[in-house]
């Protein structure tokens, strides 16, 4: 199938349209009964917080039947310290496609300030089809669960022969075992399951924190519902181009590797570092280039690994998971000096039998949100194209991160366009974000912010490594979110804030 020769003009267009349709649907529009918690809170199952409450929230399976067959949503709160400072509800919104939300809010306590502690309820909630939501599996053959699979990294000699073959047997399993939810899986519909977590819970308004991920669904639900919003904050941002959105995202690996891979070089060649892999910044990059290279060409066995060998590929996706945090570093360097010859291999961190399930879990909803949100191109030759052009331009990412994904072959059109993120509504949304994140980097971000508009103000933060707010460790970024989420106000222009 060629690629979709719409405008983004046209798209952007037919998608404002669906958005003024939609959002009138009856579940989503009824207001709320002020104040009054609808739901029957008890203890959550295996949670380590105390404080924690759970309960459970019926919504549509299809919105446009609201009245028809019904899933049901998890959702968890730990209430306001001091009820009389309470503000109202700071709905956490989880990462993925495919992150469990359940536990965020008993985990959030744990390093928020106490000033957002005592003013909001911390509300976390899992997505449709994940967790303790209605959930869903495409029932994959374990073998095919690895990492190093599901993110397409190419052959070694940049072939995608194996990742056609690959990624048409996850769509069609998929398709066929994952059910009406997984068809229902979507952005737009998250937004609108939010707006009804809020209906439930009461709110006439609505606050929320979406991190990574996260702030898709936030930036939609603000754009689809803006007077129900309150105090937004999107940490960790996307490109919101309703023509490619997730497509955006994965192809964003390679300048994101670009920007973060320098603080792994300075720190893999410091002085008095015992993972040290040379003894400067600019040898480490040939350095791992090179390895990769030699294990493309010579793997070494792994024994216990999933696949049982140290390839190249499977270095690359350690060096792509280790840039998410600083902490993660060590993992990349120790695997790059064991490749090297100058240590044995470490254990292997096989997936655990008890964490199939999850797994399987996490994969169909980011399955289902990344084909139902925007159809994908489905040319072999167009992908083979992309690939072999973004290894010269990015070889760190090696044309992972434009190649071929299951939606390529999705046998079900996206339901509605995806909606398109703009300036209209209350001026009340803040942006956080490093300058130098593996996942959602900085040129993204800058995307989000130039659609909201004068909606939104960013405070960009001089960090690398994924996730912003109580996170980094930058007293300067930490201060600029909190002083929004207590006291409303927002800063009156972006703000920058240096390395700490």
């Amino acid at each position: 199938m060629p690629k979709n020769t719409i405008t983004a003009a046209a798209a952007t267009a037919a998608a404002a349209l669906a958005v003024t349709a939609l959002t009138a649907l009856p579940a989503a529009a009824d207001a709320p009964n002020p104040a009054k918690d609808r739901l029957a809170w008890s203890a959550c199952e295996g949670n380590a917080d105390p404080r924690q409450q759970c309960a459970t929230v019926t919504v549509p399976l299809d919105y446009r039947d609201p009245h028809g067959e019904q899933i049901t949503l998890a959702i968890s709160r730990i209430p306001a310290a001091k009820p009389s400072l309470r503000h109202g509800v700071l709905l956490t919104i989880p990462g993925g496609p495919g992150g469990s939300g359940l536990d965020i809010p008993g985990n959030a306590a744990k390093r928020l300030p106490q000033s957002v502690l005592d003013r909001f309820d911390l509300v976390g909630f899992d997505p449709r089809g994940v967790g303790r939501s209605t959930p869903v599996s495409c029932e994959l053959d374990r073998s095919d669960l690895a990492m190093v699979k599901l993110r397409p990294w190419p052959a070694a000699d940049g072939s995608i022969d194996g990742n056609l073959a690959y990624e048409r047997r996850i769509a069609e399993t998929c398709a066929r075992n994952g059910g009406p939810v997984l068809r229902s899986i979507s952005t737009a519909n998250e937004a609108r399951d939010i707006d009804s977590l809020r209906r439930a819970l009461g709110e006439r308004r609505l606050s929320a924190w979406g991190t990574s991920y996260g702030t898709y669904p936030g930036a939609v639900y603000a754009t689809m519902f803006p007077e129900r919003t309150d105090r937004i904050v999107l940490d960790s941002n996307d490109n919101p181009d309703p023509t490619r959105v997730e497509r955006n995202w994965l192809a964003a690996f390679g300048q994101g590797v670009e920007d973060r891979f320098p603080d792994f070089a300075t720190w893999a060649s410091a002085p008095g570092n015992p993972d040290r892999v040379a003894d400067t910044p600019e040898e480490v990059r040939p350095l791992f280039l090179d390895l990769a290279t030699r294990l493309d060409r010579t793997p070494l066995p792994w024994p216990g690994a999933d696949p049982a060998e140290l390839n190249g590929n499977v270095l690359r996706e350690t060096m792509l998971q280790s840039l998410y945090a600083d902490a993660k570093f060590p993992d990349l360097a120790r695997l790059m000096l064991a490749g090297l010859g100058r240590r044995p291999l470490p254990a292997p961190a096989a997936l655990p039998e008890q964490a199939v399930p999850a797994v399987q879990n996490t994969v169909a909803v980011s399955v289902g949100t990344l084909c139902n949100d925007v159809t994908w191109p489905a040319d072999p030759a167009g992908y083979a194209k992309d690939v072999a052009a973004d290894r010269a331009a990015h070889p760190l990412t090696a044309g992972m991160p434009v190649n071929v994904m299951p939606c390529a072959f999705w046998p079900f059109a996206p339901a509605e366009p995806a909606v398109p993120v703009t300036d209209r509504g209350p001026a009340n949304v803040l942006l956080a974000q490093n300058l130098r994140d593996v996942a959602t980097p900085y040129r993204g971000a800058l995307k989000l912010r130039a659609a909201f508009g004068d909606r939104a103000r960013m405070v960009t933060v001089d960090s690398g490594g994924h996730d912003v707010y109580r996170a980094n460790g930058n007293a300067c970024g930490d201060a600029v979110v909190t002083d929004y989420l207590v006291t409303g106000r927002r800063p009156a222009q972006d703000v920058f804030c240096p390395a700490e």
